[in-house]
C-alpha cells in the first residue's frame, strides 16, 4: 500500500478521512434524533423510509462514501478554484455547489434506499411514486437542511485545516501535545538567498504573488518527503521531521535537494514571469525539543529547545562558506557514511553559542 500510493494521494486520503467520519457522525446523530422523534414504525410518514437494519448499514455506507466524496473533491478540485477569493466568499460559493451536488446523491441514495425497504427494482413504479412523495414533502427539506449542515461543518473544518495545517489541526482534536512531551526531531532551516534585493526589485505587491509561487513549488517535495512545515517566516521556511518517521534523518537530506530540482524545473517560468529566480541555503539539525501547545490568545504547537537555535545559526554560516547546506554531527552520525559524502568544516563558534559545534558540508 505504501509503495502504491504516492505522497499527495496518501495526504487527500488523510485529509478526506476526516471529513467522512464527519458525516458518518452527523448522520448517525440525525437518524437517531429522527428515530426518537418518529417513534414506532407505525409512524413514520410515508415519504419517509423506515430504519431497518439494512436500510440503517446502507445509510452508513452511503454518509462514508459520501464524505470521502466530497473531501476528495474538496481538496482536489474545488479548494483549487475558491483559493482566490476570501473566506465568507469561498464558504458561501462552496456551499451553492455542494448543496446542488447534494440533492443529486439525495435523489440516487433515496432511489437505492427505497428499491431495498420495497424490495423492488429501482425502476419499479412504486419507487418512483416513493420518491415523487418525498420530493415534495417535508422529509425532503428536512433531509437538505441535514446534508446542509454537514456540508457547512465540513467546510469549516477544511478552511480551519487550511490555515492551521492538516497535521497541526489533527494534533490540537487529538490532544497529542496538550500536556508538553520530550521527543526528539530533525529541523530544517531554509531561506532565499538575495531576497531583500528581490524584495525591493518586484515590490510588495508583486513579492507577495513571487513567495506565494515559491512555496508552493517547493510543496510537492516537502510532501513526498514526509516533512512538516513549522514555520513560514517570511522567506524562510521552517521544516521538522519527528525521529518516528521511518529514515527521518535521509528523507530531509533528500528532501533538501528536491526541492533545489523542483526550483530548477521551474526556472524559465520565474525568469519569464518576475525576471528573478528564486534561490535558497539551508542548514539541518537533530536534538530534544519540548513540543506543546502554547498561547494565551492563540493557541499554536511550539517547539522549545537549543536544537532550533543551532539550526538557524548554523543556517546563517552558509553565507560564510558560500554553500547551499550545511548540516551538523548529529546529522552526519545518524546517516550511514556511504550514502552522503559529509566533509568536516572542524568546529565552529556560531553566534550566542558557548561551545563550538562541529558542521559538514554534503556533497552530492
Amino acid at each position: 500500500m505504501e509503495a502504491l500510493l504516492s505522497a499527495k494521494h496518501k495526504r487527500l486520503l488523510s485529509q478526506s478521512l476526516p471529513i467522512a467520519v464527519i458525516w458518518l457522525l452527523t448522520g448517525w446523530v440525525f437518524l437517531w434524533t429522527e428515530q426518537a422523534i418518529i417513534g414506532h414504525e407505525e409512524n413514520t410518514p410515508d415519504s419517509a423510509i423506515s430504519l431497518t437494519p439494512q436500510v440503517f448499514l446502507f445509510a452508513s455506507i452511503s454518509v462514508i462514501l459520501i464524505g470521502f466524496l466530497v473531501g476528495f473533491i474538496e481538496y482536489r478540485f474545488i479548494n483549487a478554484l475558491f483559493k482566490p477569493y476570501r473566506f465568507v466568499v469561498k464558504l458561501l460559493g462552496k456551499f451553492v455547489f455542494y448543496l446542488l451536488f447534494m440533492e443529486l446523491l439525495v435523489f440516487v441514495t433515496f432511489i437505492i434506499a427505497a428499491s431495498i425497504e420495497q424490495n423492488s427494482s429501482m425502476f419499479s413504479s412504486v419507487v418512483w411514486d416513493k420518491y415523487q412523495v418525498f420530493f415534495g414533502s417535508i422529509t425532503h427539506a428536512s433531509t437538505l437542511i441535514q446534508l446542509a449542515f454537514s456540508m457547512l461543518l465540513s467546510l469549516f473544518y477544511v478552511e480551519v485545516s487550511e490555515h492551521l495545517g492538516h497535521s497541526v489541526l489533527t494534533n490540537f482534536i487529538t490532544g497529542k501535545y496538550h500536556r508538553p512531551k520530550s521527543e526528539t526531531r530533525l529541523f530544517m532551516f531554509s531561506d532565499m538567498k538575495s531576497s531583500t534585493h528581490i524584495a525591493e526589485t518586484l515590490g510588495h505587491d508583486t513579492y507577495f504573488e513571487f513567495l506565494a509561487s515559491y512555496y508552493n513549488d517547493l510543496s510537492d517535495a516537502i510532501l513526498r518527503h514526509k516533512g512538516e512545515v513549522y514555520q513560514y517566516v517570511g522567506d524562510e521556511i521552517v521544516l521538522t521531521w519527528p525521529s518516528t518517521t521511518a529514515r527521518f534523518v535521509p528523507l530531509s537530506l533528500d528532501c533538501f535537494y528536491a526541492m533545489k530540482a523542483d526550483l530548477e524545473r521551474r526556472r524559465p517560468f520565474y525568469l519569464q514571469q518576475y525576471g528573478v529566480y528564486p534561490d535558497f541555503k539551508a542548514a539541518i539539525h537533530i536534538g530534544e525539543v519540548t513540543t506543546g501547545e502554547i498561547g494565551a490568545l492563540k493557541k499554536d504547537i511550539f517547539f522549545t529547545g537549543d536544537v532550533l537555535n543551532t539550526a538557524a545559526r548554523l543556517q546563517s554560516e552558509c553565507q560564510t562558506y558560500g554553500v547551499d547546506l550545511l548540516v551538523s554531527k548529529a546529522v552526519v552520525d545518524a546517516v550511514p557514511s556511504a550514502q552522503y559524502p559529509f566533509e568536516s568544516l572542524g568546529s565552529v563558534q556560531l553566534k550566542g553559542k558557548t561551545q563550538a559545534v562541529e558542521v559538514f558540508l554534503v556533497g552530492v
